[in-house]
């Protein structure tokens, strides 16, 4: 048994690395191919920390934070169109705790509550037909083509007269494009799309915050071994997210360059453990987080 799942159970990634901010995303092995049928649960630990950068003429300074998220997510495949698609829900819950300098005036916090949720639905278009397990293990894969859309749900905690919160108070959505290609036990993958936001127009009680378009690369090399264990490098560019509070645009257009690595271990063909940790390259406005996870996962059909 175990040697006829060690072909495809590799190719799942849970992403469970779920971050308040949408530019923290490092998610490998979105787009790989699996049979129909296919269901995974994971439950994972994040700790971040860091500083967070902010335009010269906010009023706050020398923003640091420490954040820890315990996140749990299912993921399911299944035939569209005759193509493998699949749907994942996320949902993390987090405590934080930060120092900061407002106005001048030393001041530390803390909070704690539900992130907002994350929503994935996707499908691959070309290299990646719906196949029965059976089918599935006699199947050569090449390149894969697929796109996904990706909901940012608000229920994260929010208070409307807190200028720092867990959850954004808004809606978030974003149509993604992913390329994979195995060349033996080498794996790349590149995703780009776009993040959209509606409006809150709860921000500061009375205010409307506005956010422009937020770009996002992403790109992933790994490499599997015989026995089951895969470590990877991945990198996220991310360009714009310029926000506006009540018409008036504010000095905060991104661009963030991040790095890190996974290591994954199947200590079953049904159970294994991952690791990830990535760190900010370079960041002009918002988070430069070191993030550490670790990730239980589950699969079964």
């Amino acid at each position: 048994m175990r040697g006829q799942f060690r072909k495809y159970y590799l190719l799942l990634f849970v992403t469970l690395i779920c971050y308040k901010l949408h530019s923290q995303e490092l998610e490998p092995r979105i787009y790989g191919n699996l049979p129909k049928d296919f269901n995974a649960a994971a439950l994972s630990y994040i700790f971040s920390t860091g500083e967070i950068s902010t335009n010269p003429a906010s009023p706050i300074k020398d923003f640091e934070v420490s954040i820890h998220t315990v996140a749990a997510g299912y993921v399911r495949t299944f035939s569209l169109f005759k193509k493998l698609a699949r749907v994942q829900l996320i949902v993390p819950y987090s405590y934080m705790a930060g120092n900061l300098t407002y106005k001048g005036r030393d001041t530390s916090g803390t909070r704690s509550g539900l992130l907002d949720s994350r929503l994935r639905f996707g499908i691959n278009f070309i290299g990646s037909p719906a196949l029965t397990l059976k089918e599935f293990q006699k199947y050569k894969q090449r390149g894969i083509l697929g796109a996904s859309l990706i909901i940012s749900i608000p229920t994260g905690q929010y208070y409307d007269d807190k200028l720092i919160n867990l959850g954004a108070n808004r809606w978030g959505f974003k149509p993604e494009l992913g390329i994979s290609k195995d060349f033996g036990a080498f794996y790349l993958e590149f995703y780009t799309g776009f993040w959209f936001f509606t409006d809150n127009k709860h921000y500061l009680s009375d205010k409307t915050l506005s956010q422009s378009p937020l770009y996002s690369l992403q790109g992933h090399a790994s490499y599997m071994f015989k026995n089951g264990m895969w470590i990877g490098i991945n990198s996220n560019y991310v360009n714009g997210g310029q926000s506006s509070i009540n018409g008036v645009q504010q000095d905060d257009y991104q661009r963030k360059l991040r790095i890190g690595g996974t290591f994954s271990y199947p200590i079953t063909w049904q159970h294994s453990v991952k690791f990830q940790y990535h760190t900010g390259v370079s960041t002009n406005i918002g988070s430069g987080y070191d993030i550490f996870a670790l990730t239980y996962q589950f699969l079964w059909f």
